[in-house]
């Protein structure tokens, strides 16, 4: 099969290519995906799992990319609750090979199913972005009904997602980003937008939850802006600078099956859209990782057009 591999942690994106790999193994509970569309997140190559596994042996060349949308092709021993031929999305482990690549084994608990009338490209861009987004609001931010919440990165993969969930709620949302994202935050439903580059994140005021997905020095700064009793949640790293009178939470996002099924359920029912960006082939992965013109949205990959054996 072929695969976007990495070999070297210092090549950077120069040691990523579209290589040939060996058909993956399905473990016991596991399954092997035969991958659609695919997504990743830019930073990657510097997360020790890329290139090491659990035991922090190297275990290159590996294949990046963590979020997928595919069909089932083949069950390992014990495992239960999916089937062959079955649509599915959800994560693949952060330590194993990934989605970029046309088939890869997954943990089939990491798995949920996939309805039949939502796109393969639309499914790559919830697993992370989606479970993030509903952790970071509500298992760690603990946003309920009346409160104001402050979203970094507005009408990013994480962002977009965060300020529906927060309007459903019946949030106040104050959303943060460049100045070409203003039109899609407001479309998105945000109240307020803090242009970061011509305006002082300071303006923003207080916020009962600050979700922030940037880091740096607008994370330091955002510890300011939480209300007493409020809380800090950030993807990026350990915040630096707590909140005078609330709580710092740094997490990672965590597998959820139950959750992805409800994320999928507001997709078909109109209540969440996911932001597809830019859609791009297989081989050029490499450059889609790249920095450059940053634009609304979750890039995705486009794996295979074939839906041989699809079905819900």
């Amino acid at each position: 099969m072929q695969a976007i591999t990495v070999r070297d942690r210092n090549a950077g994106l120069g040691g990523m290519s579209l290589t040939d790999m060996p058909h993956p193994h399905a473990a016991e509970n596991d399954v092997v995906v035969r991958v659609h569309a695919a997504g990743f997140t830019p930073g990657e190559l510097d997360w020790p799992g890329t290139w090491t596994d659990r035991a922090g042996r190297d275990r290159t060349p590996s294949v990046p990319g963590h979020e997928l949308s595919g069909v089932v092709v083949e069950l390992g021993y014990g495992t239960t609750g999916l089937s062959v031929g079955q649509r599915v999305f959800g994560l693949t482990d952060w330590t194993r090979n990934g989605s970029l690549a046309e088939y890869t084994a997954v943990e089939a608990r990491n798995l949920a199913p996939l309805p039949a009338d939502i796109d393969h490209t639309v499914a790559a861009a919830l697993p992370i972005s989606g479970l993030t987004a509903w952790q970071g609001l509500f298992d760690h931010g603990r946003l309920t009904t009346g409160q104001t919440v402050l979203i970094h990165g507005a009408a990013g993969g994480v962002g977009s997602i965060a300020v529906q969930l927060a309007r459903e709620v019946g949030a106040r949302v104050i959303g943060t980003g460049r100045s070409a994202a203003r039109d899609m935050a407001f479309a998105l439903g945000v109240d307020t937008f803090i242009d970061l580059q011509t305006e002082k994140l300071e303006d923003a005021g207080e916020a009962d939850v600050v979700f922030d997905v940037i880091g740096g020095d607008i994370l330091d700064r955002s510890a300011a802006l939480v209300r007493p009793g409020g809380t800090l949640v950030t993807i990026t790293m350990p915040p630096k600078v707590r909140p005078k009178d609330g709580r710092a939470i740094f997490f990672v996002v965590e597998p959820d099956r139950a959750r992805l099924t409800d994320l999928a359920a507001r997709v078909r029912d109109g209540r969440l859209k996911p932001v597809v960006g830019a859609v791009r082939p297989l081989a050029e992965a490499p450059s889609a990782f790249a920095p450059g013109k940053r634009t609304p949205g979750k890039t995705i990959i486009r794996v295979t057009e074939d839906r041989t054996g699809d079905r819900s």
